[in-house]
């Protein structure tokens, strides 16, 4: 175990480097001049020139590169006309709005995501597992086919849908909650459940649908095996055969795929963001993209992607652990 985890921690090391440099080409190698767009519409060509100098833009592409890698791993210095400004590690650039560092930026909007993801996690588990193993128990009768028609319904129906019809149906006319405004956790437990409730909801019945045909396949599937008829041959009840042991087979791809979508909700929940208000990473992404902040853009994406990519590594390592059927290679 201790060898595949090191494997896999020099697999995600290797697609992180190798996803930086195409992030760097991608944003800015491919589009116009940075520092036009890092020193604004209103500047000269006298000005623009003192930019490029300070992002040595006029050296060789690998230079600037290794300069950009240099500052994701030990920080780099800015230059700000009167006097020198550090971005300490990981140094994604500056932004071209407040000339703040990006990291410090995503940082003070990660607590509004993770707020989101873990409490659409919580939910989606919730919901998703517990269908799929109704569905799974209910094979062919009238309960199954009720829960296959809304887990379609679900994966069918897109987040900003299901969004507005959740404001409009609870905040709008019943009046049950309020409008989601984000209030942190330490400030006031009570409003921060109750203010993020329905991004929630909306997260997790797109997810759960997911969830819960995957739970279903994999409790079939477990249920069938030689083991199991084993198990009620020597009489044992049904529920414990179901608790201890199909359901046990048939969470590892449950929890594998778990660990990758946590890994991409922790990247920002663009739409969700962005549709209830919330201050978290996916809408200060969408905020840099309408106003070209083009460091900013590129930090959230090698965040997005650092997530994904850890997430990927921890749920195979996770799935090794729940699963010993796996071969380690």
């Amino acid at each position: 175990m201790t060898a595949y985890v090191l494997r896999r921690t020099g697999g995600a090391l290797l697609v992180l480097l190798l996803l930086s440099v195409a992030v760097y080409a991608l944003f800015y190698v491919a589009p116009g001049d940075p520092a036009k767009l890092a020193c604004g519409p209103r500047c000269n060509a006298e000005q623009i020139a003192q930019v490029r100098d300070q992002l040595r833009l006029g050296e060789p592409l690998p230079l600037q590169y290794l300069h950009f890698l240099q500052g994701l791993l030990a920080g780099r210095d800015y230059s700000t006309g009167t006097g020198v400004l550090h971005c300490p590690a990981p140094c994604f650039g500056l932004s071209y709005q407040n000339d703040q560092p990006v990291a410090q930026l995503l940082a003070s909007r990660l607590p509004v995501t993770a707020s989101l993801a873990v409490g659409a996690m919580v939910l989606w588990l919730l919901l998703g597992v517990g269908t799929g193993l109704l569905s799974a128990l209910r094979r062919g009768g009238t309960t199954e086919r009720v829960l296959t028609v809304l887990t379609l319904t679900g994966t069918a129906t897109p987040v900003f849908i299901t969004g507005l019809l959740l404001l409009m149906v609870f905040c709008a006319t019943l009046q049950w909650l309020p409008f989601p405004t984000y209030v942190p956790l330490t400030e006031d437990p009570e409003q921060w459940a109750w203010n993020l409730l329905l991004p929630w909801t909306t997260l997790a019945l797109l997810e759960s649908a997911k969830y819960a045909r995957l739970t279903r396949s994999a409790t079939l599937e477990t249920l069938a095996e030689d083991h199991i008829r084993t198990f009620r041959a020597y009489g044992l009840r049904e529920r414990r055969i179901v608790g201890r042991h199909a359901l046990r087979g048939a969470l590892p791809p449950v929890v594998a795929l778990n660990a990758v979508d946590l890994g991409t909700m922790f990247g920002g929940a663009m739409l969700t963001e962005s549709l209830f208000g919330l201050p978290g990473i996916g809408r200060l992404t969408v905020e840099s993209v309408r106003t070209v902040d083009l460091p900013v853009v590129v930090g959230a994406v090698l965040g997005v992607g650092a997530a994904v990519v850890l997430a990927g590594a921890v749920a195979d390592v996770l799935h090794a652990l729940a699963d010993r059927r796996v071969t380690l290679t």
